[in-house]
C-alpha cells in the first residue's frame, strides 16, 4: 500500500491542531508515522500553515498519496504546482530556468493574494471594533444620561418632599420660640399675686389686735382703783 500524506490530530478539545505527517496507510489516525512535514492550525483566520516544501514534494515525487484536506493544503502553498512544472521539464514542454520563472511569478502573485486578504480581514476586523465602540459609546452616553435625568429627578422630589416639611417645622419653631415669651409675664404674675397674698401675714394682723384689747383691759383697772378708794376713806374708819 502507498504512503500516505495525512494530517494527525492534535491539541486540546474545540482548540484542535494538526501535524502533517506520511504513514501507511493502513496505520490509525493518530497511531505511528514515517516522518513530519509540518503543522495546520484552522483556528487562526487566515489559516497558520508551516510545511516543509522540498520533503512535502520529495514525497509526492515518490508517490505518496494525500488526503483531500493535504492536497489542498499542498496546493495553497505551491507543492503540486511546483511538481507539475517538474513533470513539464521532464516531458520536454520548457527547461527549468521556465519553469523557476513560471513558480516564481505563481508565488508572487499568491503572496500579494494573501495579504490583500489580510489586510481585507484586518480592515473588516478594525472596521467591526470601530462601529462596535461607537455603539458602546452611544449606550454608554444614553445610559449615562438616563442616569443623571433619574438623579435629578429624585433630588427634585425629594427637594420638593422636604419643602413642606421645611415649612412646618419653621412653623412649628415659631410659635415655641414665641411660646416662652408669652410665658414669662405669666410666671411673674403669679409672683406679684404671691407678693400681697404675703405681705399681709407677714404685717401681723394679730398685733393689730393686741393694741385694740390693751385699752380695755387696762383702762377699767385704772378706773376701778379711784373707785374704791373712796370706800376704805379713814373717816369711815373712825366712827
Amino acid at each position: 500500500m502507498p504512503a500516505k500524506i495525512r494530517l494527525q490530530r492534535q491539541g486540546r478539545k474545540f482548540q484542535a491542531i494538526y501535524s502533517i505527517v506520511v504513514a501507511d496507510s493502513r496505520a490509525p489516525r493518530d497511531g505511528k508515522f514515517i516522518e513530519s512535514l509540518g503543522q495546520y492550525n484552522p483556528n487562526s483566520n487566515p489559516a497558520t500553515i508551516v510545511l516543509d516544501f522540498n520533503k512535502a514534494l520529495e514525497w509526492l515525487q515518490k508517490g505518496a498519496q494525500p488526503t483531500d484536506t493535504c492536497r489542498a493544503i499542498l496546493s495553497y502553498k505551491g507543492v503540486l504546482y511546483k511538481k507539475h512544472l517538474l513533470d513539464g521539464v521532464k516531458k520536454g514542454a520548457f527547461d527549468e530556468a521556465e519553469a523557476e520563472k513560471r513558480f516564481q511569478a505563481w508565488m508572487t502573485e499568491k503572496e500579494q493574494k494573501v495579504q490583500a486578504k489580510k489586510d481585507q480581514i484586518k480592515s473588516t476586523k478594525d472596521g467591526l471594533d470601530k462601529t462596535r465602540m461607537e455603539e458602546e459609546t452611544k449606550i454608554k452616553e444614553a445610559r449615562a444620561a438616563d442616569i443623571a435625568k433619574k438623579k435629578s429627578e429624585l433630588i427634585a422630589a425629594e427637594e420638593a418632599a422636604n419643602a413642606p416639611a421645611v415649612e412646618e417645622e419653621v412653623e412649628a419653631e415659631e410659635p415655641k420660640a414665641e411660646e416662652p415669651k408669652a410665658e414669662e409675664p405669666k410666671a411673674e404674675e403669679p409672683k406679684a399675686e404671691e407678693a400681697p397674698v404675703e405681705e399681709p401675714k407677714a404685717e401681723e394682723p394679730e398685733a393689730e389686735e393686741a393694741p385694740a384689747e390693751e385699752p380695755k383691759a387696762e383702762e377699767p383697772k385704772a378706773e376701778e382703783a379711784p373707785a374704791e378708794e373712796p370706800k376704805a376713806e379713814e373717816p369711815k374708819k373712825e366712827d
